[in-house]
């Protein structure tokens, strides 16, 4: 009885045989959606790995034109104070330091700045991050005819400054330094809270400044919102 009744159903054209093959699509999408979210976290987690691994040394006896100091953390200039008390460049610019902030009080902090010092090292105030760091740097660079640079940062702020700096002066060769701040661990880093949270936060902000080129095309390719008014007319 039951078997004539439903082919009843499927002759008179029932919604029975339209919802089966619409479940079927529906189970498919949520499927592929699941494997492609899986495989973009496998992605996404082996790139996190490869932005935890601190850098390698490079060439530290290799000259230089200038040293430049990205503000974070005092390491970071005593480190850059130190490269050009060893000749490593013969001039010395910290970009973004605070407004509030002049030489004798950033020598005065930083604890190891010889008498001489002054001499040699320039302020930027106009950065507040990374990108400006590298628009900043770039102007003082070009001002001076310099064609090297030593770049002094956290080791796990590289890989972001590193990008912004090449793509501010892709004629300038620039020479990685970073420095290792005792209060991020290097050694199961996924085992502290506070340094997995930087890092995780700093490979986003890294991921963001890698695609912020694609970005700016599309915007390009939409074309300029059109004026106030222009409607109307």
């Amino acid at each position: 009885m039951r078997s004539r009744e439903k082919a009843k159903n499927i002759a008179a054209g029932s919604p029975l045989r339209i919802l089966r093959p619409a479940t079927t699509v529906l189970w498919r999408v949520l499927r592929w959606t699941a494997v492609a979210g899986a495989a973009c976290l496998v992605v996404w987690g082996g790139g996190l790995v490869w932005f935890a691994t601190p850098p390698p040394a490079e060439d530290t006896t290799a000259p230089s034109d200038a040293i430049v100091v990205l503000t974070g953390g005092r390491l970071r200039l005593q480190s850059g104070i130190e490269l050009l008390r060893e000749g490593k460049g013969s001039k010395l610019f910290v970009s973004g330091v605070n407004q509030l902030v002049d030489l004798d009080e950033l020598l005065r902090v930083s604890g190891n700045a010889p008498n001489w010092a002054a001499c040699c090292i320039t302020l930027g105030h106009d950065a507040d991050n990374t990108l400006g760091n590298a628009r900043e740097t770039a102007e003082w660079v070009r001002q001076h005819g310099f064609r090297s640079l030593r770049l002094v940062t956290a080791w796990y702020h590289m890989p972001r400054s590193l990008l912004e700096f090449d793509r501010a002066m892709p004629d300038v060769a620039i020479i990685a330094h970073p420095v290792f701040p005792e209060d991020v661990k290097l050694d199961g880093w996924w085992r502290w809270r506070g340094t997995t949270a930087l890092l995780v936060s700093e490979y986003g902000k890294y991921l963001g400044a890698l695609g912020r080129p694609v970005l700016e095309r599309l915007q390009l390719a939409s074309g300029p919102e059109p004026a106030e008014g222009a409607l109307g007319q």
